[in-house]
């Protein structure tokens, strides 16, 4: 019996980190419900515990679990740290905000961190089932985030179109996973890699169907155009504070199973999905830099960025090589840095009964706060993919990986869009710098939002003067794939 036992922990090691941060979120209903003078811990506790869970991912050895449907590679590890820290930087910045708006706490952060557990499972999925649990598991746990602050009649709208929208899309993955499954006889992905490249199945239309539907699913869920019409609506309704997260958490954790499918179970197939990729990413490219143009108001303006974002992270994946998937996940951890860099300088500037969405908020910073008005400068050039910010790093291997991989006139229509986005961004400036104030509102930075800001910070001035590491990290992360 003790022997029984002893097997049964060392086979659940490689899902410690998952299984910590169920206990986390555990604790943080209990808290919630039974200690609710001590509500001031629930942050921190979040944050200690994503913490914790961190060094286990990044202290793991490469293993394959449960008969190789739960892999921990360097891969998985990369992702993992991405969404980890997407979790405790928007815990940093979340106190204010949700004091604020009136949000509930316990509920707030109990239900990012099991949104958390399935992003984890979703970087380590080696079959299409736990990565179809994994998907599930973050994303119910976000539909009830967007609609969480019931004060706000948005908020209901915008979650029950991501609840819509979402259940459509899983409706078209797990569709097509059935048919690779008919096909194959499998749903591990390496299995299903081994028989595509054996060549008898390339030329099926079964398997081209199956695979125009996988990324069809996997294109909502990172928002790319023509499958991203919910994410404006649903980043607009929702509360400031969930908009940062899902921009960043759930989008990484959507390009982790999009690369893992691709790269490692489809790329028998290379030479359709290829120049499939590269016209969504001139598409979304093209609809989120040109539409972001006319926004008026910074969160729908930061949607459709983030709609442009994730087309530039699709020149990664287009090409196909072990250069590219590491320019995408390199592009990612910095992108982790600049856009909740950016929507923490919105949530500094939120006050009792009002929420800054407007760019009219924005009028005149400099002069009532100069230091943020400084960093919201550095967020936005990092953004646009101006030198020496880590904005431009990431582009620049990404645009290096897709010519290399012989998409030319893919990039050429990258450079083009992303100077266009310098109108919209330095737009922003203008307003900080040019204008004046229309009142005379005060810049809230409480110590949790600092330590985000100082992160976020360093994160993007520092990748961007001294990328060595990290372009490394994600390099070696790819080895043995």
């Amino acid at each position: 019996m003790m022997t029984t036992v002893a097997i049964q922990w060392t086979a659940m090691e490689p899902i410690l980190p998952e299984l910590l941060l169920v206990g986390i979120a555990v604790m943080l209903i209990g808290c919630d419900l039974f200690l609710p003078r001590q509500r001031q811990l629930l942050p921190w506790l979040t944050v200690v515990g994503c913490l914790a869970a961190l060094a286990m991912v990044l202290g793991s050895r490469p293993t394959m679990a449960f008969g190789g449907m739960f892999l921990v590679d360097g891969y998985a590890t990369v992702f993992k740290t991405i969404c980890l820290g997407a979790v405790i930087l928007t815990t940093l910045m979340s106190e204010h905000f949700c004091r604020i708006i009136g949000l509930r706490q316990g509920e707030y952060y109990s239900l990012m961190v099991l949104s958390l557990v399935g992003m984890l499972l979703m970087a380590s999925a080696g079959d299409l089932m736990v990565l179809y649990l994994g998907l599930e598991l973050m994303a119910l746990p976000v539909y009830a985030l967007v609609g969480l602050h019931k004060k706000d009649g948005r908020t209901s709208e915008a979650a029950i179109k991501y609840y819509l929208m979402g259940g459509f899309a899983s409706a078209l993955l797990l569709f097509g996973f059935s048919l690779l499954y008919g096909l194959t006889g499998t749903t591990e992905i390496a299995q299903i890699a081994e028989l595509i490249s054996a060549g008898s199945l390339v030329a099926n239309p079964i398997l081209l169907a199956a695979l125009g539907l996988v990324i069809a699913g996997f294109c909502f869920k990172v928002a790319v155009a023509p499958f991203h019409l919910w994410t404006p609506d649903v980043y607009e309704g929702a509360p400031t504070i969930v908009t940062a997260f899902m921009s960043v958490g759930p989008k990484a954790a959507g390009f982790a199973i999009f690369g893992r499918v691709l790269f490692l179970g489809l790329s028998g197939l290379q030479a359709h999905w290829g120049p499939v990729l590269a016209v969504l990413a001139l598409l979304t490219m093209a609809v989120g830099n040109i539409t972001a143009i006319s926004q008026q108001s910074l969160k729908r303006m930061l949607a459709y960025s983030s709609i442009a974002h994730a087309g530039y992270a699709l020149l990664g994946l287009l090409a196909g090589t072990t250069e590219g998937m590491a320019a995408t996940m390199t592009y990612l951890v910095v992108y982790l840095f600049m856009n909740l860099g950016a929507f923490a300088i919105l949530m500094a500037l939120a006050q009792p009964g009002r929420t800054c969405e407007s760019l009219d908020d924005c009028k005149g910073l400099a002069a009532r706060n100069p230091l943020a008005a400084a960093l919201m400068l550095v967020f936005l050039f990092s953004l646009t993919g101006i030198p020496p910010t880590g904005g431009f790093i990431g582009k620049f291997y990404l645009l290096k990986s897709a010519f290399v991989a012989g998409y030319p006139l893919t990039v050429v229509g990258a450079v083009l869009f992303s100077a266009i986005s310098a109108y919209f961004y330095l737009r922003v400036v203008r307003y900080m710098y040019m204008n004046d104030p229309q009142e005379e509102t005060a810049v809230t930075l409480v110590p949790g939002m600092k330590v985000a800001l100082g992160l976020c910070l360093l994160g993007v001035l520092g990748l961007g003067l001294f990328p060595g590491t990290l372009v490394n990290w994600t390099v070696s992360a790819l080895t043995g794939m």
